[in-house]
């Protein structure tokens, strides 16, 4: 019997060894081996990542900068720093030896610190000492060219990957792209000063200004037969007049994969027209449309129409009678985040836009092309005919005959997908040659109803600092643009990449409970409220059937009403009281549920198979054994 006994404990005790041994050995071997479980794949890349990291020809160094002792005392830092370490450890995996990651911890006053300083990352306090934490990533090439991310921003955590993936495809395609600008308005400015003649020239906007900053900027002729090859971006704003030798131009740029941001606008403020006398109609027209190339996309410009929306109205000041009033002009458009799409990375981080008698764009029937709305008004939008202000601005009578139409109306849009030609019988002057005759690969534009809203006015400030233009912008126009710019000029496997889940998931059982502990709360302090605008109104009464000469002496009634009253008012905050400690006991107590479950119930279910089938075991020793 001992022999059996001694037997089974050393089972036991082999079994346990066997346990740590597989684990240290699968810990070893499998050390590269993942398996993503999370809902939304959230340490899985995506195929565009995978494409662009294994598709890299030189070898990209990644310097991962995370103060990871000082952000121990901030759970929610320090888990999402895992994260991004594990994502970073996936673009190793998956590159094949070209991604190399170095993991540093920037303890204060060290090296390390000095040189996140220097590579330009962005510290932020983190305790009361003043500690300095860091939490940012550093990208270099064999060219010692360096891209760098500040700052891993908690609350950009749906554009991680992005960010990381445009970081390394930057470094691995170091050249400056090209944009190709091709307007009808003087976006570029009207031209060079001439003191001598006593002539000013209008400088260019400065959204041009800040596209030069970061791209090589090329300006094309209205009449151009042909989009050099080496622009990366074609950037059209109001397209107006343009004769069909350059609108096939254009076609065959993007059936060829290139890219194209489009500034439409059904009525452009900004356009000046010289007064003609004999045609006063001509200053009144000012519009653009691309509807030949727009029908081939599967989209279209809705023809003389402006979008208004008395939410998104901008206010301005009017002269009424002697004096100026602030009203809504419901052309103006205010958009807000609400507006704004939040799951595309042209505008996911934009907070504000401005735009100016914009129209707005549809889909068309049966297309084949997908339609992405940018930015959108609300439902409380209304179109409003191009001839209610081209004549006169009348933001009083637009506002008084105001009806809302029950619809978001799109104001810019995405467009994608495979398309035909706008020329199926070839180039319009019957120049013989190859072209083509579909896209070959799917398209991406973007195209917006607007071109007023690059004009300096509508966005930003610009004041003159020693002769130096200094932007101080009002709104995000320019980082729309920018971002356009940027994220069409990369690859399509670059544009293919869409938000991420989020890593942070709230607690709904605990939000659940405090909204019902909230309303009681509330409720409560109703009945509270209540019961002392009745005790008042008693008072009051009493006080009236009073002599006017005992006025100021209680009553034994009002002495009464009042006791009642401070009784009630105690026992409220009472129960009031006892709704906060029932919001907290309900809380402590799921949270003791979880903890049980995530962490002893394992365990003791392990515990329970072990002592079920050492007993089973000891059963069948025991018969043997008889």
């Amino acid at each position: 019997m001992k022999n059996i006994k001694l037997i089974s404990f050393g089972g036991i005790a082999l079994a346990v060894v066997l346990l740590i041994t597989v684990n240290i050995l699968v810990n070893v071997i499998f050390k590269s081996a993942r398996l993503d479980l999370t809902e939304d794949n959230l340490y899985t890349l995506s195929q565009g990542t995978e494409n662009i990291v294994k598709g890299l020809q030189e070898p990209v160094t990644l310097r991962f900068y995370f103060s990871e002792k000082l952000a121990s005392s901030v759970p929610a830092l320090m888990n999402y720093g895992r994260q991004v370490r594990e994502l970073l450890e996936e673009y190793v995996s998956e590159s094949g030896g070209k991604v190399n990651l170095i993991v540093l911890d920037p303890e204060p006053f060290s090296e390390t610190e000095d040189q996140a300083v220097e590579n330009g990352l962005q510290g932020v306090p983190i305790d009361n000492v003043g500690s300095t934490a860091y939490f940012g990533l550093v990208g270099t090439n064999a060219t010692d060219d360096k891209e760098v991310i500040p700052f891993f921003q908690m609350e950009k955590e749906a554009s991680l990957e992005y960010d990381i993936t445009r970081l390394v495809y930057k470094l691995s395609n170091n050249k400056k792209q090209v944009v190709g600008l091709l307007s009808t308005l003087p976006i570029e400015g009207s031209g060079p000063a001439n003191p001598m003649l006593g002539m000013q020239g209008d400088p260019e906007w400065m959204v041009v200004s800040q596209l030069k900053q970061l791209f090589e900027v090329r300006s094309l002729n209205k009449e151009l037969a042909k989009v050099p090859d080496e622009v990366d971006v074609l950037m059209l704003v109001h397209p107006k007049g343009l004769s069909d030798k350059t609108l096939f131009a254009i076609d065959q740029y993007v059936l060829g994969g290139g890219r194209v941001l489009v500034f439409v606008d059904p009525h452009a403020e900004t356009e000046q027209i010289p007064h003609n006398p004999q045609n006063p109609m001509a200053m009144t027209e000012k519009s653009s449309d691309l509807p030949k190339l727009f029908d081939q996309w599967g989209i279209e410009l809705a023809k003389g129409q402006l979008a208004g929306d008395i939410e998104a109205a901008s206010r301005v000041s009017m002269s009424q009678g002697a004096r100026p009033q602030a009203i809504d002009y419901v052309l103006w458009l205010q958009l807000q985040k609400n507006n704004i799409a939040q799951n595309d990375f042209v505008t996911g981080d934009l907070d504000q836009l401005t735009l100016a008698t914009p129209g707005y764009l549809t889909p068309k029937a049966g297309a084949q092309t997908q339609f992405t709305p940018l930015l959108q008004t609300s439902e409380k939008a209304m179109s409003v005919p191009v001839a209610r202000v081209q004549f006169r601005l009348d933001p009083v009578g637009l506002l008084n005959s105001y009806r809302p139409g029950g619809k978001k109306l799109t104001l810019a849009a995405r467009v994608t997908g495979p398309v035909k030609t706008a020329f199926p019988d070839g180039p319009p002057d019957g120049e013989k040659g190859d072209w083509l005759k579909e896209s070959k690969e799917d398209i991406n534009v973007i195209v917006v109803a607007d071109a007023d809203m690059l004009e300096d006015r509508f966005w930003v400030n610009v004041q003159n600092f020693f002769g130096q233009r200094i932007a101080v912008p009002r709104a995000n126009n320019g980082a729309f643009v920018i971002n356009s710019i940027e994220n069409l000029s990369g690859s399509n496997d670059l544009i293919s990449l869409r938000s991420r889940g989020n890593f942070s998931r709230p607690f709904l059982k605990v939000k659940e409970i405090q909204r019902e502990a909230e309303q009681r709360f509330r409720d409560k302090e109703k009945q509270l409220q209540q019961k002392l605008r009745e005790t008042e109104q008693k008072i009051s009464e009493l006080q009236r059937q009073k002599a006017s000469d005992q006025s100021m002496i209680l009553s034994p009634e009002q002495a009464e009403e009042i006791q009642k009253f401070r009784e009630q008012r105690v026992q409220t905050r009472k129960e009031l009281r006892s709704v906060q400690h029932e919001l907290q006991k309900n809380i402590e107590s799921l949270g003791a549920k979880l903890k049980f479950l995530n962490i002893g119930l394992i365990p003791i279910l392990i515990i329970l198979f072990a002592i079920g089938l050492t007993a089973y075991r000891h059963k069948q020793m025991e018969k043997l054994a008889d």
